[in-house]
């Protein structure tokens, strides 16, 4: 599928929307003659002896345009509920919504070819790593494209999802509960920050990545930042050529792998290299020493390479900030006093600001907890969609792609659970859910018991399992995946 032909890169960004919008039946934006035709009609339809469906998706990020484009396209009825007034969720900087992490210097981390939706792919014009920016104007494009902003309820906050009958009832904020056959979860898991335990003892001040925009606050100031993960990389990156100093604690072992390689993407040179055969053992021997030919031995730099399976962590210009005495990179924190912060190499210092890039905590405040999926070291959803106890109830984007386009993923996320609700995929029973979700769990019993370990997913493996249980499906129905 080609992208806009318009003359411009992506359209320009709307205005942010206005007051409420008109509201058909059962919470429905716009009767389907009154929808704009073309491209979300580009699949035949629900299949014989399907019935169309009432579906309720939560959020208007990537994860709930992509549910909505594709239930649409197989003639369901779809409201999408957004907290702001955009779309774009996570990647819209300074979103109204108060859910977005976004700082002003973010872009992608996974390839833009990779990254964006199957059949419509991000433009080439964009960039390698898209800012931002980008981004958002692409999720735009895409709504706009496929005749999703009519399906959306902008200022609309779900504050109860709950089982009633055979469906659903929806509660907006103010108003009276909505029924639906189903919900899709599509609220993003990046906006309830996960603080570390002597963030209280600091007396300095205190910050999370979350509340980070941009750099010129930080001028002359000393600076800590806890969390070798993505964002914390970024931050101390940023903030260094204005800080007084800046040191970066990494308390686990990581691999930070460069962002180009050769004058490609790192990861074109991993899918070259890295064969179907080899075992994740041999995959990271393999990443190792790729990365110490342009990043040097990872304790060099104060970092310890891991030697068990990792979330991996990459950036393109970390490295020349530690040589240049920019950034030191420390041990994990043993403790606080005060503004004194102590290592664990037996070293202190002290510190004006401390910035903990210590990850998120799942929020779904509308859901009762018996319906939360995420414990502390499992998402207990079939394929990572399906509730195994209200089958209707299905997430998209929970997850933390252990290498990959998150978007990518969630697009195929969503074409499987198009496909199932029209019956093309069968769900095995709740027990058969449960016995593979506790398989599961004891398969992963090794891993870290954290937030971060549990959603993250090996995206090779995964993608691979959706795409054919999806292409099976489209097969039987005789359509194209």
């Amino acid at each position: 599928m080609d992208p806009p032909r318009d003359g411009r890169l992506l359209p320009q960004l709307p205005r942010p929307g206005g007051g409420q919008q008109p509201v058909h039946r059962r919470g429905l934006l716009a009767p389907a003659a009154a929808r704009r035709p073309g491209r979300v009609r580009d699949h035949p339809g629900p299949g014989a002896g399907v019935s169309a469906q009432e579906i309720a998706v939560v959020g208007a990020g990537a994860a709930g345009l992509g549910a909505a484009k594709h239930l649409l396209a197989r003639g369901h009825r779809v409201t999408v509920f957004e907290l702001g007034s955009h779309v774009g969720g996570l990647w819209v900087y300074g979103n109204d919504s108060g859910r977005s992490p976004a700082y002003r210097s973010l872009h992608l981390n996974s390839e833009a070819r990779v990254t964006g939706y199957r059949d419509f792919p991000i433009p080439a014009e964009a960039g390698l790593y898209p800012s931002h920016t980008a981004v958002r104007a692409y999720l735009e494009a895409y709504a706009e494209e496929f005749g999703l902003r009519e399906h959306i309820r902008f200022h609309s906050r779900v504050t109860a999802v709950e089982p009633v009958g055979s469906g659903f009832e929806v509660t907006v904020d103010g108003e009276q509960p909505v029924a639906f056959d189903r919900v899709v979860v599509a609220n993003g898991h990046q906006a309830e920050p996960l603080h570390p335990p002597f963030a209280a003892d600091f007396t300095g001040e205190y910050r999370h990545a979350f509340s980070y925009r941009s750099p010129e606050e930080f001028t002359d100031r000393d600076v800590l930042v806890v969390g070798a993960g993505n964002s914390g990389l970024d931050i101390a990156a940023d903030v260094c050529a204005v800080t007084a100093s800046t040191v970066l604690s990494a308390r686990s072992p990581v691999l930070v792998m460069p962002r180009m390689m050769f004058g490609v993407p790192f990861s074109r040179v991993l899918a070259k290299v890295e064969k179907p055969w080899m075992t994740w053992p041999m995959r990271r021997r393999l990443r190792e020493q790729l990365t110490r030919a342009v990043h040097g031995r990872m304790e060099d730099a104060g970092f310890v390479t891991p030697t068990e399976e990792a979330h991996p962590s990459s950036h393109p210009t970390l490295f020349s900030h530690i040589s240049w005495g920019r950034v030191a990179v420390k041990p994990g924190v043993t403790g606080v006093s005060g503004r004194e912060v102590h290592f664990a190499d037996g070293t202190s210092a002290e510190f004006d600001v401390l910035v903990a890039a210590t990850g998120y905590t799942v929020d779904l405040p509308f859901l009762a907890p018996e319906l939360r999926p995420v414990t502390p070291d499992q998402v207990r959803l079939h394929r990572r969609i399906v509730h195994p106890d209200h089958p209707g109830l299905a997430f998209v984007g929970l997850f933390d792609v252990n290498g990959g386009g998150n978007i990518r993923m969630m697009d195929w996320q969503c074409r499987w659970l198009a496909a199932l609700v029209d019956g093309e995929i069968d769900l095995p029973g709740r027990d058969a859910m449960h016995a593979e979700l506790a398989a599961e769990h004891h398969a992963g019993a090794a891993r870290p018991d954290t937030m971060r370990a549990a959603l993250d997913l090996p995206p090779k493996d995964y993608q691979l399992q959706l795409r054919a249980e999806v292409a099976a499906a489209a097969e039987r129905r005789g359509v194209g995946v």
